[in-house]
């Protein structure tokens, strides 16, 4: 048997094993799923959903030999997605999540593939992506947080310093903070170009005989617990074997009813704010990206020249077809107070370009990979509670070999399992 005809064999046992024999269903009462092997039509998977969750899965399939078509109402990298902002932080400062040191660990992963990727994006002429900025945190005393993250980075052996202030002001001396008593610096953390992130994986797909069409999607044509094809506006559906729903902050929109309690969405600001001509403090290589208290940020990087990086806050969330993605003036107070604070020679600095990202919580602030409780062949993938887009490079393997069947952790599984409580059960 050849290798494509395994996998193929693979993923039809695969999708009948994690659906049936004895699994519970995630929300709701326990059902059986049914055991019985469908045959895999043409394509082998739709995926739902070009951001990172959709394209580094839709990828990571068609490497193990599936046959994949994407579908997204906008397109790969577009600027409504959560995805399709100008950069993304890559940390392995957890300690503030109940599932920290998985994200830890695995956030530690995701930085030696991104570095990977853009090793084999060379020889390619795709852009480079990943930029080795380090990162900075900055505290006026210590915490949980603190304490968590420096007990994961020890577990793990990730490579830390922790820093006096003195030490933080002779290397970066055009940052302030005041009463700084917690300093630690994480040499292996960087930032990725997001937009050019996914456009890059989108190609390779495309190159390695993946598909994309641009078109929105809805729930197709259905045989008991098999959702058998995908509706396409204005378009033929799209059959395969296993769907994959990949939706981001459309989820709540998308499928009301089981997502509407089970995903909070929030809104948050971006500021790029100039840096003076020929003052390269600000800018990659002689900054690291930095976390101080309500702000999170990172260098200029000099592929894009977007400028110097700050996020605070946001507003409260929108429809992610029809809110408007730029900041209004109201709204700049707050960033340029931070730039007062601790940048003080950013101060009166013009704003290049604002973004708004549309974020979706879980309820436990953990990822989302499960089946949908009313159908076998369904996979939902999201709650990525601001984070998701780091991990992309290793989430996009883990949910292939899920989906194929070739991955089974049960622990793991019921980490991403889609809970059973919503928002407001707990207090949330």
């Amino acid at each position: 048997m050849d290798r494509r005809r395994f996998i193929k064999v693979t993923t039809a046992a695969g999708l009948a094993i994690g659906a049936g024999a004895g699994a519970e269903t995630s929300v709701g009462a326990a059902r059986r799923r049914s055991a019985a092997v469908q045959p895999i039509s043409s394509p082998d998977v739709v995926v739902v959903g070009a951001g990172a969750f959709g394209m580094w899965t839709a990828l990571n399939l068609q490497r193990l030999g599936a046959r994949v078509s994407v579908v997204d109402a906008y397109g790969a990298g577009n600027s409504r997605q959560t995805s399709g902002g100008e950069t993304r932080g890559v940390r392995t400062s957890y300690g503030d999540r109940p599932h920290g040191r998985l994200w830890t660990r695995w956030a530690g992963d995701a930085i030696r593939k991104w570095t990977e990727w853009d090793e084999m994006g060379s020889e390619r002429l795709l852009p480079r992506l990943f930029f080795n900025t380090g990162d900075l945190i900055l505290r006026a005393e210590t915490s949980q947080y603190i304490q968590d993250t420096r007990s994961h980075w020890d577990a793990l052996g990730t490579p830390y310093e922790s820093l006096t202030a003195d030490e933080v002001a002779y290397r970066w001396p055009w940052v302030r903070f005041e009463d700084l008593a917690v300093a630690l610096y994480e040499p292996a953390a960087g930032v990725v170009r997001a937009r050019r992130a996914i456009e890059s994986i989108a190609r390779v797909f495309e190159e390695e005989g993946g598909t994309i069409q641009i078109g929105r999607a809805s729930f197709g044509e259905r045989s008991g617990s098999t959702l058998q094809n995908v509706a396409i506006d204005g378009g033929a559906p799209l059959s395969g074997g296993a769907i994959i729903f990949a939706c981001g902050p459309w989820f709540p929109k998308f499928m009301p009813e089981l997502m509407g309690n089970r995903i909070r969405i929030s809104m948050g600001h971006v500021f790029y704010f100039a840096v003076p001509p020929g003052d390269t403090r600000f800018s990659f290589p002689n900054m690291p990206s930095y976390g101080v208290p309500g702000c999170t940020g990172w260098p200029a990087l000099p592929p894009d020249h977007r400028g110097f990086r700050v996020r605070t806050g946001g507003r409260p969330p929108a429809d992610p077809d029809t809110s408007d993605r730029w900041i209004p003036p109201e709204a700049h107070a707050r960033p340029r107070q931070m730039l007062e604070r601790h940048f003080p020679d950013l101060v009166g600095a013009a704003v290049n370009e604002t973004r708004v990202c549309h974020y979706e919580s879980s309820v436990d602030g953990n990822f989302i990979v499960d089946h949908h409780p009313d159908f076998d062949n369904v996979w939902l993938l999201g709650g990525g509670s601001a984070e998701a887009f780091k991990f992309g490079p290793v989430l996009g393997e883990y949910i292939a070999r899920r989906v194929l069947g070739v991955e089974d952790d049960p622990e793991l599984a019921d980490g991403f399992r889609l809970k059973s409580e919503e928002f407001g059960s707990r207090g949330q």
